[in-house]
C-alpha cells in the first residue's frame, strides 16, 4: 500500500498513529523503530498520543533496527541514542526491554547471534518502521546485500557514510554497521516505509517502478502482504 500525504507533518502524524494502533491491539508487541530523520516527527507525536491517552508500553518489547560499529550508545548520533531520547526516556521504557546492538562489542558475531536469538524468542516483530538512504538502503542492507541474512555486519557503502556524518557533532569514521536482515525485517508483521523530500524523490521511483531486487533493498517492501509506503508529495514527485 503506498499513501502519499500533503504533508511531512499529516505523514507523521499517520505513523505515529500506526505505531499506536499496534500497541493497541497488541501490549505486549515487538517493534522496531528506525533512528533517523524522517521518522523523528512521528516519534514526537507517538509519545505525545501515549501520554494524551494513557497508552501504556510497560509490556512492549523494542529491537534495534542497526548501530554504528565503533559508535558507542551514549554518544550523540547512535541510532540507540537517538530512540533513547525521543522514545525510550519519554515513555519510561526500562532497560531489560531494548534489545539494541551493541556497536562497541569486541565479537560482533556475537552481537548478531544475541539479536538473532532474541527476535526467535521474542518475534516475530509485529511492527518494523524504517527510513530509506539515498542509495536504497533500508537499515544497513545496503545495496547487493543478500536478502536471506539475519542480523550482520555490513561494509558501510560510502554514500550511507558520508550521509550518516549529520548525525554526529565531530566527524566519525563511519566505516561498519551492524543490522537487521531483510529476512527479518520482511517475516515482521507489518514493515511500515517512511520518505519525505525532494531528495528521496528518485530512488523512491526506483523502489516503486524498477526491478524488485537487491540493488535496491527498499524495493523488497512491494512484496509484503502488509508492506506500507508512506510518502510526503515531494517524495513522490517521481511517481
Amino acid at each position: 500500500m503506498v499513501s502519499i500525504f500533503n504533508t511531512y507533518d499529516a505523514l507523521s502524524d499517520f505513523a505515529a498513529q500506526e505505531i499506536i494502533n499496534t500497541v493497541q491491539q497488541n501490549p505486549k508487541a515487538v517493534l522496531c523503530l528506525a533512528a533517523g530523520d524522517t521518522p523523528r516527527l512521528a516519534y514526537k507525536k507517538m509519545v505525545a498520543l501515549a501520554h494524551k491517552n494513557h497508552l501504556s508500553f510497560f509490556g512492549v518489547t523494542f529491537i534495534g533496527l542497526d548501530e554504528w560499529v565503533g559508535i558507542g550508545p551514549a554518544i550523540e548520533g547512535s541510532c540507540y541514542h537517538f530512540l533513547n531520547e525521543l522514545i525510550f526516556k519519554p515513555l519510561s521504557i526500562k532497560e531489560e526491554a531494548i534489545f539494541f546492538f551493541n556497536g562497541m562489542a569486541a565479537n560482533l558475531q556475537a552481537e548478531c547471534k544475541r539479536i538473532d536469538a532474541t527476535i526467535k524468542e521474542l518475534g516475530p516483530i509485529d511492527l518494523t518502521l524504517v527510513g530509506i538512504g539515498i542509495n536504497g538502503h533500508i537499515g544497513f542492507n545496503e545495496p547487493g546485500i543478500d536478502p536471506e541474512l539475519g542480523a550482520h555486519i555490513v561494509a558501510l557503502d560510502a554514500v550511507t557514510a558520508n550521509v550518516g556524518q549529520k548525525y554526529f557533532r565531530e566527524k566519525k569514521q563511519l566505516t561498519q554497521g551492524i543490522s537487521l536482515g531483510m529476512a527479518q525485517i520482511m517475516a515482521s508483521g507489518k514493515v511500515v516505509l517512511v520518505a519525505n523530500g525532494l531528495k528521496k524523490a528518485a530512488i523512491i521511483s526506483e523502489t516503486m517502478q524498477g526491478n524488485i531486487s537487491n540493488a535496491v533493498p527498499a524495493s523488497f517492501i512491494r512484496n509484503h502482504p502488509n508492506g506500507m509506503i508512506l510518502l510526503d508529495k515531494e517524495a513522490a514527485a517521481e511517481l
